[in-house]
């Protein structure tokens, strides 16, 4: 098995679903996407570059979904944590609930054509 799909499925719950769920939309909105090992988390690369990344933070207790080139996004500013990065951009979870596949999917699409 993937080391990803192992960092994935031996999270602790609510993270292991919240993980879950983000890989399939990632996977389904975009089919070419490989899932790499990187830097001890899961890793998205499309077009063999770095697209973006799933974290789980027990400690701050949510789930990041962090994309590379997240400072060209231009919809759902208002959703997404830059905090002190000057690249990335994140969606941040902190429950299944709360990830709305819709905005999702858009930021996802959305980040497409800059690769």
């Amino acid at each position: 098995m993937n080391p990803a799909e192992n960092y994935i499925l031996n999270q602790p719950e609510p993270y292991r679903n919240m993980l879950l769920h983000l890989q399939i939309i990632i996977e389904n909105t975009i089919p070419e996407v490989e899932l790499l090992y990187k830097y001890k988390i899961p890793f998205y690369y499309y077009k063999k570059r770095p697209f973006c990344f799933l974290n789980a933070s027990h400690k701050n207790q949510f789930v990041d979904i962090c994309f590379v080139r997240g400072n060209q996004i231009s919809i759902h500013q208002d959703l997404l944590v830059i905090e002190n990065r000057k690249k990335m951009a994140s969606l941040r979870y902190k429950s299944l609930e709360q990830i709305d596949d819709e905005v999702l999917i858009e930021v996802t699409k959305n980040v497409i054509p800059l690769y």
